[in-house]
């Protein structure tokens, strides 16, 4: 009967009846069925027993018996309990975090800064770092510590401070958020200012002020060069009045000296006449070379004088 009712069922959904397959009886075609239903379910349960820790990660057990373990588990393939155990999976490789921030300067000007964080999770406390933070870590974490710590620093330094002694804001930032850092169990590798700016009136009156600076040492070296130029003036002056009276002094103590600067003067008219190339015809007057003449009446009216002297 309970042949005859299996059949009926078999050909009521379109199934061949197993009378029409030769050796095959219904015993063997249930047996058939059970060991592929339970291949199926030991491999399935085979997957469903084993995860994959990938590099740079690491891994901890939910137990929805018991429930976080404190073991940590590195790279390769792991077994589980199916339904019981749940891998977490966290990403312990280094990342970086760029964060924005508005505050005030110990002057209380505005400034936009920009900091840029590289952190990683401490492997060796993920358990607890589940337990209180979850996954997202660094989305949850970072953005309120980082605004308090800069506000801290950050109102410490007047905006000129900040500009000029960047390096030292910088490394007290740092040495800040490494200290906030381990209380949530994460290692701060390393962390820099990518940008900072100030307000559109602290920077007018920035470049205001270096204007002024460059008009003021404008005037400075403007008034130091006429200073200088008066200074060569009155050098020049003295000089002259001393080339002047030395000449003065030359000409009463010896009549010749003028003699000597024509012939001279002479001299460098023909070196220049000579080197011309132009033809051009002059008296003896216009060369000087009527200076002899000249000496010999200068000699004449020497002699004379020196004569009536003696008489």
């Amino acid at each position: 009967m309970a042949e005859n009712a299996f059949k009926q069922a078999m050909t009521r959904n379109g199934l061949p009846k197993f009378g029409g397959l030769p050796g095959m009886n219904p015993a063997a075609a249930l047996g058939m069925v059970g060991f592929t239903a339970a291949a199926v379910g030991v491999s399935a349960l085979a997957y469903n027993s084993i995860y994959t820790v990938s590099g740079g990660e690491k891994a901890i057990i939910y137990s929805r018996w018991d429930g976080v373990h404190d073991e940590v588990y590195g790279e390769g393939w792991h077994f589980r309990v199916p339904w019981l155990h749940q891998p977490e999976i966290f990403n312990v490789r280094t990342r970086a975090t760029t964060i924005p921030s508005l505050t005030a300067s110990k002057d209380l000007q505005m400034v936009n800064i920009t900091l840029r964080v590289l952190t990683k999770p401490q492997w060796t406390k993920l358990p607890k770092l589940f337990k209180r933070v979850g996954h997202e870590y660094d989305q949850k974490v970072w953005p309120s510590v980082v605004n308090e710590v800069l506000k801290g620093v950050v109102a410490r330094f007047n905006a000129g401070q900040l500009v000029s002694m960047r390096d030292d804001v910088s490394k007290l930032i740092r040495q800040r958020l490494q200290e906030r850092a381990s209380e949530f169990y994460q290692d701060m590798e390393d962390v820099s200012i990518t940008h900072l700016s100030f307000g559109a009136q602290y920077t007018a009156a920035v470049e205001a002020k270096q204007v002024a600076a460059q008009e003021a040492e404008r005037a400075r070296y403007i008034v130091e060069k006429a200073q200088q130029d008066k200074r060569s003036i009155v050098i020049k002056a003295e000089g002259d009045a001393q080339s002047a009276k030395m000449i003065s002094d030359a000409i009463r103590s010896n009549p010749y000296f003028l003699e000597l600067r024509r012939i001279e003067a002479a001299r460098s008219i023909a070196s220049v006449m000579a080197h011309s190339g132009n033809k051009l015809y002059l008296s003896s007057d216009n060369l000087m070379f009527s200076m002899l003449s000249t000496l010999g009446a200068t000699a004449e009216s020497k002699a004379v004088a020196e004569a009536q002297t003696k008489h």
